[in-house]
């Protein structure tokens, strides 16, 4: 079978064998001996494939992969604690094991791809290109791996389309953003000046238009719409370990999120080393650029050290103090609206999470039905609880200018203009 024909029974068998086995139609065996007898013996030897046909063999076997951990735990006692047994009937050929073939694919893909499914590979590489625009000039290009407009899932469902594209889609906003910020990292940028203001301001559009996109998914219509009982039952429980202690897809691993709060300085303490945890399950290109930014003085640091110089420090300032800085400097009202604005994003995850997970467990939980296996539902795939969460939107809205709030809070609206007719979104195919 050559990788093709392995896209054509992803997209189209798999989903309707895991249908046919979370509705009980079919036993949990039949994935396994469907994957094996007319997928994995056919496989084409790692060195004959091109590193594009490896990347797109790890999204087809990520996504089939995941389905046989999620069937075996579901169905196997002590299968949670043993995940790993769940691919002992699966061999690639003869007798190449079906987590050696994936590992040595990763390894031929270039990337430094984790050896099981991975965020990288889910959303980033199976869903189309991406571009924004901003004013009709490309600002951020995320490409995918395929060009065939199809966006491959576990079940077939629109739901589950609709949530690849909108995070690879905000994923592509962040990107654009970080590019916006990043510019402005470089030795001796005047961070008060005009090259600075333009683009804290296009930054500034841009996460209101990230901000807009999340609010947009939570009301889209019912045939689209991903349900909580969904996501928490169906969705979520396909992160299942592979291993124990592995790291499953997430959005805690999207990098442009987790620069974004290295760059704008809400990097609270302890988030070293939870990023750092994350490493193995993203790409060797995201950890060196992660890495780079660990250490390094966030922009509103540097922006208050430019401004530092005969001004009394923001939190002993009173408001006649607070309106000369910003008289004298009116760059801080461009730096406290995008900072602001992260922290309203930042807001509607945090609202999202509640919706989607948090809320409905709490309420399992308080008439008995309590959580679910594989995958628990008290926590995010990585571990991310709703309180860590809540302290993070905390972080991000309490940023190093809060102290300016007194004096702007009321000045914000007239700053970011509608971005429906600044910011488009375009997915390839």
């Amino acid at each position: 079978m050559d990788p093709e024909q392995v896209g054509d029974w992803v997209l189209h068998e798999l989903p309707r064998l895991n249908q046919a086995i979370l509705q009980d139609d079919a036993p949990p065996g039949l994935l396994v001996t469907e994957l094996r007898d007319h997928v994995l013996h056919q496989l084409p030897d790692v060195v004959q494939l091109t590193p594009l046909q490896a990347q797109r063999l790890i999204v087809h076997l990520g996504l089939a992969g995941a389905s046989v951990a999620r069937h075996y735990q579901d169905s196997t006692p002590g299968g949670v604690e043993h995940p790993e047994r769940a691919f002992d009937p699966l061999q690639v050929g003869a007798n190449l094991p079906f987590r050696g073939y994936f590992s040595a694919l990763a390894g031929h893909t270039g990337t430094g791809h984790y050896d099981r499914d991975s965020y990288a590979s889910l959303v980033r590489w199976n869903v189309g290109t991406v571009r924004v625009r901003l004013r009709d000039e490309v600002v951020a290009e995320l490409p995918g791996i395929f060009d065939d407009g199809h966006i491959r899932t576990y079940t077939g469902s629109s739901a589950e389309q609709e949530f690849f594209r909108v995070v690879k889609q905000g994923e592509a906003i962040e990107l654009a953003v970080n590019c916006l910020l990043e510019s402005l990292t470089a030795a001796h940028t005047e961070l008060t000046g005009e090259y600075a203001h333009r683009r804290v301001r296009a930054a500034t559009v841009l996460l209101d238009a990230l901000r807009g996109l999340l609010v947009d998914f939570t009301n889209l219509p019912p045939d689209r719409a991903m349900t909580a009982d969904v996501f928490m039952d169906v969705f979520r429980q396909f992160a299942a370990h592979w291993t124990p202690g592995d790291i499953p897809p997430s959005g805690a691993l999207d990098p442009e999120a987790l620069k974004r709060d290295y760059l704008l300085g809400t990097a609270s303490p302890g988030y070293d080393q939870r990023a750092r945890h994350l490493f193995p399950a993203m790409l060797e290109r995201e950890r060196e650029e992660i890495s780079d930014l660990m250490g390094e003085p966030s922009l509103p640091q540097r922006l208050l050290s430019e401004i530092g110089n005969g001004h009394p420090a923001l939190d002993d300032a009173d408001d006649g103090d607070l309106r000369r800085l910003i008289a004298h400097h009116p760059a801080l009202v461009d730096w406290y609206r995008l900072l602001t604005m992260n922290a309203r994003v930042s807001g509607v995850h945090l609202r999202l999470s509640k919706k989607l997970l948090f809320a409905p467990q709490r309420h399992r939980d308080e008439i008995g039905l309590g959580d679910r296996h594989p995958v628990s539902n008290r926590a995010g795939t990585t571990g991310l609880t709703e309180t860590h969460l809540e302290r993070l939107t905390r972080a991000r809205r309490e940023h190093a200018l809060a102290a300016l709030r007194p004096v702007l809070t009321g000045d914000l609206a007239p700053a970011v203009p509608s971005t429906d007719a600044l910011v488009k979104l375009e997915l390839a195919g």
